[in-house]
């Protein structure tokens, strides 16, 4: 089995592909590539990005990567992590800028002078470990407790225009959808490749997923 990691010069890529390597034990091909034709022949595809939204959409671009990946959701298994999980969305305020327009709605910024419950003023970028409350059973939660905490460093988060599409959500104060999917695609706003146990579980459980749910 191929598993490509998406290489379009943006994200922890070396982190990602090391995670995904560290619980291989099915003996799959891991490997991180910038070749459009390559990610079509892969049997899997992460799809990782870190930075601002509009900047890897045009090496997205640049790399002529775009259709590859809207190719590779129709089918086979595939993970967006991060801004890669983003980039799946129709628009985001961040540019603004448009996604690949594979699933509706758009990617908002956190409101300003946002509270915690005791009055404090919480940072934006929402940087740290939170928790991630599942509002559905699927195969990437195996061996994950519901309340399980990812960690994030994010400014702007999923405003999907299907509540369906929330398969998960944390709290920055207020409830925010944090993993989106549909059919063979899983998205997570948080960085599994720095997130250790629950992380590596979550990609564990991503290479074994033949991508029903």
């Amino acid at each position: 089995m191929k598993v490509a990691v998406v290489d379009y010069g943006m994200g922890n890529l070396h982190s990602v592909l090391k995670s995904a390597q560290a619980v291989n034990d099915i003996g799959a091909d891991i490997f991180l590539t910038s070749e459009p034709e390559t990610v079509l022949r892969a049997d899997k595809v992460i799809f990782p990005g870190q930075g601002a939204m509009p900047d890897c959409m045009r090496e997205l671009n640049q790399h002529g990567l775009a259709d590859a990946i809207r190719e590779s959701t129709k089918s086979k298994p595939f993970f967006g992590i991060c801004v890669g999980a983003q980039l799946l969305f129709e628009e985001s305020e961040e540019g603004p800028t448009q996604g690949l327009g594979l699933f509706p709605g758009k990617v908002a910024r956190f409101a300003p002078g946002l509270r915690d419950a005791e009055g404090e003023r919480l940072k934006v970028p929402h940087m740290g470990w939170n928790q991630v409350f599942q509002k559905t059973v699927h195969p990437l939660f195996a061996g994950i407790a519901d309340g399980e905490r990812f960690y994030f460093v994010h400014s702007y988060h999923f405003a999907p225009a299907d509540a369906g599409l929330t398969l998960a959500e944390s709290e920055y104060p207020e409830r925010f959808s944090c993993i989106v999917g549909r059919g063979n695609i899983f998205a997570s706003q948080f960085h599994t490749e720095k997130s250790h146990r629950a992380g590596l579980q979550m990609m564990k459980n991503f290479l074994a997923w033949d991508g029903s749910v």
